[in-house]
């Protein structure tokens, strides 16, 4: 009779401590909680309005000397000296058959029966012409390393238009086109 009940009592408690021991301190979300805590980073989404009056006013200045000398690169038709400027994904960019064909294709292009082969082309026939003496007048911060450079014309009919120059990353302390 002993036996009958023990049984029962005994393997009971066996349930009950394998069931802790299991659960105890072993389960992933429990011993990984206080290490997830302390991994866990929080994205924060950049906010452009959060940038200070100083802040903007110092990086566009900074922007309007970076084209100002990108400019003289291009009036002297120095390629090495504006590939530098270039990030290694714009050049490639630029670079690809593929950009130089649809650039070819252009009507501007076509009527001057100018075929780009190369990067050197596409910068003596396209950067050259449009580039050499381009002016910020604004800049939108994307993140605080990257700004969208814009100048700003004015149409025949009075209207402003913001025309976008480049977009521009700064890493360390220089700037590089990346788009």
């Amino acid at each position: 009779m002993r036996n009958k009940i023990l049984f029962p009592v005994i393997t009971a408690a066996a349930v009950l401590i394998t069931a802790l021991a299991v659960s105890c301190g072993s389960s992933p979300e429990q011993a990984s909680a206080p290490e997830e805590r302390e991994q866990t980073q929080v994205v924060r989404v950049f906010d452009p309005r959060r940038v200070s009056q100083q802040h903007y006013n110092s990086t566009r200045d900074e922007v309007q000397q970076f084209i100002e000398r990108l400019n003289q690169i291009i009036r002297s038709r120095n390629y090495q000296a504006w590939r530098a400027c270039l990030s290694p994904e714009y050049f490639a960019e630029i670079s690809s058959l593929e950009n130089l064909r649809e650039i070819s294709a252009l009507p501007a292009m076509r009527t001057r029966n100018i075929v780009l082969r190369t990067a050197e082309d596409y910068f003596v026939h396209v950067v050259v012409p449009s580039r050499a003496n381009s002016r910020v007048d604004d800049i939108e911060f994307v993140s605080m390393n990257r700004v969208k450079a814009f100048t700003i014309n004015t149409n025949n009919r009075g209207e402003e238009q913001r025309l976008r120059l480049y977009d521009l990353e700064k890493i360390g302390d220089t700037w590089t086109i990346i788009n």
